[in-house]
This record gives structure tokens, sequence and C-alpha cells, in this order.
């Protein structure tokens, strides 16, 4: 029963700051995407706001997956990357703190209180967000008197077998050193949750069973191994992403190395900082702080010292990672969104808006494609820029797919209300943006019945269609700069007013062509074409107003 409720307890504790962290971030939701994507302008900023987010949603691993998300999403250079991973890790400091507190403070009076304001502010919607992160925190400090309560219940100080097993290694050998710290790495990448196995580490030192310096050594195996989280996140992701997860590791393998070389006087002037001496026995309450204190000392000292070597990482990072060459002629994948990056939901979602504003680009791209063709001549040289825009149509289809397979995976998760509107826009979106390169390849097809039919327009004909062409364009165009930017810096009246042009143009020249076709200044069937043309373009600039509507919020 004691095994089960030691075990019940990590899990409740992994649960805890599970539930915490994705509380705050929906609570930051689209702040907390603009202070990581906006103040890391330095390295010094980059680590402030590594250490401030990391504090913040309780979690290493979720600032670091963050960071790596970005990277990929091309918001944050490798080098910004690296100064908030630094800072992250400085941040998750915090959490040991709390642990080694729950150690030596009642917590029991906290945490009834949090379970009942909690579950009340659940049940009152507007702020259900606040509700589960007094939950989650109740839940962890609730796991923490539980832990300790095992530990009490396990009596481990009393148990000769134990006190004889960890008496049998010798705390005086490195070897004793790598093989603890080897076994911190391993445990933490089994778990992925660095918290869980520090919870572990400070029951055992709590009892006095576990010597002061095997503790450090799992400590600094667990700050290895929970860098394993974001090079598994990034496996699939693109080589910015992949260097970004790597310089994680590097940073904590650096760390461990020289504190490694200059073990027991930096193990033994951490104890004297909070006045415990290796060499007594008893004092077990202050064991607790010695690791937090260890651990807070560790990476703070680390990221002073590879602060200012942030370059020489994004060098070393580049050399073990080299880009690599890829073949032109490769299967269609997403530039930014990877389905593997998905664990950090509210994040994910800059991801697919960078995507989305990609896609935006392509259909401009073929637009510029069919105004080419539209005044190609040479039969070659249309056949090839033809076939080229068939291609981009099916590209189209496939971006659609696979930017609404990516949402869906995203909606999965536990999102805040404004996430989940901004998913309902980007649906909305994508689906306007395929119409966009449908209609794009429905005028190419036009031309091509046109040159098949050996049919040209005249000079009249030519004129209008370029006049509405040029308008689409730059109805296409000021799409664009609303995507990539934010929609209080725009105003959709410049949208409405280049599709009323649309609609008054394309009023008038399907006017003028029954008029033209009447007077036999050309045959139906080059009419039929000029009207099929007139109508695909308005239709394309109906999708942009949608596409810009959609970016607004305006519902249909």
């Amino acid at each position: 029963m004691v095994a089960l409720q030691l075990l019940g307890s990590l899990g409740l504790l992994i649960y805890g700051m599970r539930m915490m962290s994705d509380a705050l971030q929906k609570m930051a939701g689209p702040q907390l995407r603009y202070i990581l994507a906006k103040m890391t302008t330095n390295r010094v900023t980059g680590m402030l706001t590594g250490t401030l987010v990391t504090c913040a949603v309780q979690s290493s691993s979720a600032t670091t997956v963050m960071t790596v998300s970005f990277v990929s999403a091309g918001l944050l250079t490798l080098a910004q990357a690296i100064s908030v991973i630094m800072g992250a890790n400085i941040g998750t400091t915090l959490t040991a703190w709390i642990m080694s507190l729950g150690y030596n403070v009642d917590l029991t009076n906290v945490v009834y209180p949090s379970f009942l304001l909690g579950i009340v502010l659940i049940y009152k919607k507007r702020h259900r967000y606040v509700g589960d992160f007094l939950f989650g925190t109740a839940f962890l400090f609730l796991s923490l008197v539980m832990l300790s309560s095992a530990g009490k219940a396990m009596d481990l100080e009393h148990n000769e077998a134990v006190i004889s097993f960890f008496a049998s290694f010798d705390t005086s050998s490195h070897l004793t050193i790598l093989a603890f710290l080897a076994i911190g790495t391993l445990i933490t990448c089994i778990v992925q949750s660095s918290a869980a196995v520090m919870a572990i580490t400070i029951l055992l030192c709590s009892t006095g069973v576990l010597p002061i310096y095997l503790g450090i050594a799992l400590v600094m195996g667990e700050n290895i191994g929970t860098t394993a989280t974001a090079n598994l996140v990034a496996l699939g992701a693109n080589t910015q992403a992949r260097r970004a997860a790597l310089a994680h590791l590097l940073f904590n393998v650096f760390g461990v190395v020289w504190v490694l070389i200059a073990f027991y006087p930096f193990v033994n002037m951490v104890c004297s900082l909070v006045g415990y001496d290796p060499s007594m026995g008893g004092q077990t309450a202050k064991l607790p702080v010695v690791l937090a204190m260890f651990h807070t000392c560790f990476n703070v000292i680390n990221t002073a010292i590879l602060i200012w070597l942030v370059p020489q990482m994004e060098r070393a990072v580049c050399w073990l990672l080299p880009e690599k060459e890829e073949a032109k002629k490769e299967e269609f994948k997403l530039q930014y969104i990877h389905s593997n990056l998905v664990q950090t939901p509210e994040i994910a979602v800059l991801q697919a808006q960078k995507e989305t504003s990609a896609f935006g680009e392509r259909v401009g791209k073929m637009f510029g494609m069919v105004r080419t063709l539209f005044q190609e001549n040479d039969s070659k040289d249309f056949a090839e820029l033809f076939k080229q825009i068939e291609h981009e149509e099916d590209m189209t289809d496939k971006m659609e797919i696979e930017i609404a397979r990516y949402l869906e995976q995203v909606s999965d998760g536990h999102l805040s209300d404004e996430t989940k509107q901004k998913i309902r826009q980007m649906m909305r979106e994508i689906s306007e943006l395929e119409s966009i390169g449908d209609a794009c390849y429905k005028l190419a097809r036009t031309l091509d019945r046109k040159l098949e039919a050996g049919k040209s327009f005249n000079a009249h004909q030519t004129e209008r269609l370029q006049a509405l062409m040029l308008l689409c364009d730059n109805a296409l165009t000021q799409m664009d700069t609303v995507m990539h930017g934010h929609r209080s810096d725009h105003d959709i009246r410049e949208t409405y007013r280049i599709e009323n042009e649309i609609n008054q143009l394309r009023n008038q020249l399907k006017a003028e062509n029954v008029q033209a076709v009447n007077d036999h200044e050309y045959d139906y069937a080059i009419g039929t074409l000029y009207v099929d043309m007139i109508n695909e373009l308005e239709k394309l600039g109906d999708y942009v107003v949608n596409v810009v509507e959609a970016r607004f919020g305006r519902q249909l």
C-alpha cells in the first residue's frame, strides 16, 4: 500500500504540474506568444524572458517546446532560442524550491481551500482557467503532502537493507557519481518529467538514506534527461528546430561536465550556503533545501558562463547538424508546421497562422502566373506555364488538407475560447484560399480553351481584362498584407473598396460584351470565353474578401 501511495503521489504530482501549466498557457494565450516572440531582442532579454515564462507556466519542457516551435515557424532565430532556453533552465529551479517547501512546511492548510475556490471558479465559466490553475496547484501540494507521509510510512531511515545498499556506494568515487548521474538521466527520459525525479530524490534524501552527493548526481542526470522532450518533439521538424533542441542538450551537458570537474568543492560550497555539513549525520530537514540550492546554483552559473558564448553555441550546433541538400523534386511538405509539434496547442496556432500566410502568398504567385499566361503567345511556353499552374493547383489542394488536419489535431487539446475562435477562422481562410487556387486554374483552362479553338481577344477585350486582373492583383496584395500583420493595424474597408471596383467593372464589361456581340464586333464563342474570364475574376475577388473577413473575425 505504501508503494502504491508513493506511485500515486508521483502520478498526482505530474498531473498537477501539467494542469497548472496548461491553465497558465490558456490564461496567457496570445500574451504569452507575444512575450516569447517580441521580448527577445538580445541574449539577456531572451534569457530573462525564458526565466519569467518558465516561472509562470511551471514547466521548462513547455517553454522549450514552445521555443522549438517558434524556431520551426521562423518566429525566433536560433540565437534568440538559445538564450530563451538558458532562461528556461533558471526558471525551472522554482519547481525544486516549491518541492523543498513541501517537505519543510505543512501545506494541508492550503490544499483544501484551493480545491474549494477552484471548483467555484470552474463552474463560473468566465474564470474557469483560474479555477483549473488552483486545482493544479492543490493537486501539486497534495501530492507533496502524500509523498512526505509516504516517506515517513516507509521508515527508510530504520530499514537496514536500504541503508546498507546506499552505504555500499563509495560517495568519494567519481565512478559512483557518474553511475547515479546516468540513472537520473535514464529515469527522467523514461518518465518524461524532471519534477517526478526531483520529487523521488528529495524523498530519498529527506529520509537520510541517500547521501547528498548521490542525490545531487541524480539532479544532474535529471537536467540532462529533461532535454529529451524537446529533442523528441523536434525530430520531425526542420533543421533549425532540431538545432534549438540540440542547443538545450549541449547547455546542460556543458554544465554537468564543469560541475563534475569541481564536483566535491562545488557541492561543499552549496552545502555551506544553507548551513549543512555533509560529513555529519542528521540534519535531514536541510537536505531538500540543499538540492534546491544546488539546482539553482548549477543553472545560474551555467547560464552566466554560456550567455556570452551564444554565437559559439550557434556555430557548434550548426556544425553538428548541417543543412542537408534536399532534392528539388521532393514530396509535398508544409514549410512551417509539423504534426509532432502539437504538444503545446496554444503555441501551435502560431505555426498554423504562419503556414496559412504562406498559403496566401502561394495563391498570389499562382495568380501572377495566370497574368503571365494571359500575355503568352508562344504555344510551347504557354504549355509549360499551364502545366506549372496545374501543379500549383494540386499543391493548394494538398495544403488545404494538411493545414486542416493539423488544426484538427490542435483542436483536440484543451484550448482557450480565443484560440478556438482562431482555429475556426483559419479553417475558413484555408477553404477560401483553396477556392482562389481553383479560380486561378479555371482562368488558365479558359485561356487554354481559347488557344485550342484558335481564338484571340481583340485589343479592347485584352485591355479591359488586364484592368480587371490588376484590380484582382491589388485585392490579393491587400489580402497578403492583412494576413502577415495584425488586424488592428489594417482597415477592412480597403478590401471592400477594391471589391466594389471589381464588381462595377464586371457589370460594365458584361454589358459591353452583350452590345459588342450584337454589333458583330466579335463572334459569340469568343464573347463566351470573355465572360467566363470576367465571371471567374469576379469570383476570385469574392474569395479574397472572404479570406480577409475571416482574418478580421467577421462571420459569414
